[in-house]
């Protein structure tokens, strides 16, 4: 999973504007650039395939999933494509115990040399050295703790150059330890980045690096890095080596938006061609369509909330451990509100950890209406019944007050917004929200560190149900131990999420069991669950292919389609 500011996916999409057109699929072009927006101040920070916590971004996700081929691609509809995955085919014991991973021969990294499993078990050490307790800054390893990586497994064997054999001590749900555990051993180049026979030496040479988007000389995906400089833009170019698809685009450029009237200028003057409309512009579209544009909304398998620090030693712990609090938090969010008003219809309301938009079977049908509906006075109720009693406008009990720094991801006018009702609503039942207006990537930054005790609450941001857990059964988040928590610990919630990693007799036993996990957290907040919002996502009208590459379930675009005219 990632974390993001905006959803992209395709389960539902909605053409805006009429007389909008998108160009066929099958339109060819040669050169031309895709000059395409990232959300309001964000910038790229981070540029190999293995990730610390504070740098895991969908933002920078889509720019190296372009330089570096993913051990496993998934496809919008969640099935692996093995024509854009390094790895061939996969098999498994019946057990769930032993995995035997074959790569695809055909892959080359950019200076000739083939990919092979040296390059798979220097990712493997790589990831245990950044997962250890041990590691140096900026590690932790992201993923530790996600699809048995690294601690449950036995041992990883490289038979021959083309295919290894990974262990596991105990029996897993086959395809949770596939979408989850091996989809995380994206090769890296080992002839180009192993210069240490120290694996912590090497892992903090990594993490030193990881940073510099020039450090990318060694690739194997359908682009390289061309330049990259902080608050301007990313710029990428095909990959005359790559043995896929190649890219007929003379480049890509991420670009840096300070805000959503410029993205929404450059789009309409064609300074960028593939885009987005803040929710907040809902009825600009025809400045757009009129010059072309096409406008769709898109909904991700993911879900948005907003996260309250429970970290060890921060002074709101012992205040938001207390399920009572968290579900009066709750049912003070007037998300239905949220999502017809400032949204304008383009988010749904969210019911626990599995969005009811895009439909899957991971849904559990108990969850199509919210366990804790909006409703102040119940949630005011329920606060003085436990011994709250209201002070100046601010519940209070004994020394504790009910009074907390609320960080929100700045550059969206809707994001904005949103956290303005949830601060007015909150009041009226005795919460006290102070506003700080961050950029996203420092946002991630602060709620990700477990010693940074400056804020209570953070909205703004959400995860799309993508590498490394692609299979939606919540261990990345709130386990005890999850890498990407903050702070909730439940020995039950761990019991039921450990439950859906288990493999059993069929299909329907195995959902019974997500269902209990799904039901159970939906009840016990790690979260404050907030909406499933829409991306109104723009293209112009010379580019070409976007939409029906834009694999935006996942969030991961196959770029190396889009084509200019």
């Amino acid at each position: 999973m990632k974390k993001l500011t905006k959803s992209v996916a395709v389960a539902i999409t909605m053409l805006v504007g009429a007389g909008a057109m998108v160009a066929p699929a099958t339109f060819a072009a040669t050169g031309g650039a895709i000059e395409f927006a990232e959300s309001p101040q964000t910038n790229l920070t981070w540029f190999i395939p293995m990730f610390d916590a504070a740098n895991d971004s969908v933002a920078n996700s889509q720019l190296i999933d372009q330089l570096y081929k993913p051990m496993l691609w998934i496809n919008n509809d969640y099935s692996i494509n093995w024509k854009s995955s390094i790895a061939d085919k996969v098999t498994y014991n019946a057990k769930g115990t032993v995995y035997h991973v074959f790569l695809n021969k055909k892959w080359k990294w950019s200076n000739g040399q083939p990919v092979t499993t040296k390059d798979v078990m220097f990712t493997w050490n790589m990831i245990k050295a950044a997962s250890a307790s041990n590691a140096p800054a900026p590690w932790p390893f992201v993923g530790a703790g996600t699809g048995d990586i690294p601690n449950g497994i036995k041992n990883v064997v490289a038979n021959n150059p083309y295919e290894l054999t990974i262990t596991l001590d105990k029996p897993a749900n086959q395809q949770w330890f596939e979408y989850n555990g091996i989809i995380q051993l994206t090769p890296m180049p080992a002839a180009a980045w192993d210069k240490y026979s120290n694996p912590t030496q090497e892992v903090k040479y990594l993490g030193a690096n990881a940073t510099k988007p020039m450090f990318d000389t060694v690739v194997d995906g359908p682009f390289k890095m061309q330049s990259g400089i902080e608050n301007q833009a990313w710029t990428i170019v095909p990959n005359p080596t790559y043995p896929g698809h190649k890219s007929t685009v003379s480049k890509i450029v991420f670009n840096y938006e300070s805000s959503n009237t410029q993205e929404l200028a450059a789009l309409r003057t064609g300074q960028l061609n593939v885009g987005y409309l803040d929710p907040s512009e809902i009825g600009s579209e025809g400045v757009l369509t009129s010059v072309g544009d096409t406008v769709k909304a898109e909904y991700g398998f993911g879900i948005f909330w907003t996260e309250m620090n429970m970290w060890p030693g921060s002074p709101t712990k012992s205040i938001f451990d207390q399920l009572y609090v968290r579900q009066a938090l709750q049912m003070s969010l007037d998300n239905n509100g949220i999502s017809q008003d400032i949204y304008k219809g383009y988010a749904v309301p969210l019911t626990g950890p599995i969005p009811p938009t895009p439909k899957t079977t991971f849904l559990d049908p108990k969850l199509s209406k919210p366990i804790y509906p909006f409703n102040l006075a119940k949630a005011k109720q329920l606060l003085t019944s436990h011994g709250w009693k209201m002070k100046n406008g601010v519940m209070q009990k004994g020394n504790q007050k009910l009074s907390f720094t609320m960080l929100v991801a700045s550059g969206s006018t809707a994001g904005t917004d949103t956290a303005e009702l949830m601060k007015q609503d909150w009041a009226q039942i005795g919460v006290n929200v102070t506003i700080k207006l961050i950029p996203f990537s420092t946002e991630i930054a602060v709620t990700s560190n477990k010693s940074d005790h400056s804020w209570a609450l953070a909205t703004g941001s959400g995860w799309f149900y993508n590498g490394p857990g692609f299979y939606p059964t919540g261990g990345q988040l709130f386990a005890s131990t999850a890498p990407s928590g903050t702070g909730f610990a439940d020995p039950h919630e761990d019991a039921l999420i450990a439950a859906t990693h288990t493999p059993y007799a069929n299909s329907t036993i195995t959902m019974q069991h997500f269902m209990a996990y799904e039901d159970y957290t939906a009840k016990v907040l790690p979260f404050l669950w907030g909406q499933n919002t829409a991306t109104l996502q723009v293209v112009g009208p010379n580019a070409h292919n976007v939409y029906q590459y834009l694999d935006s379930a996942t969030a991961f675009p196959q770029m190396q389609y889009w084509t200019v005219s």
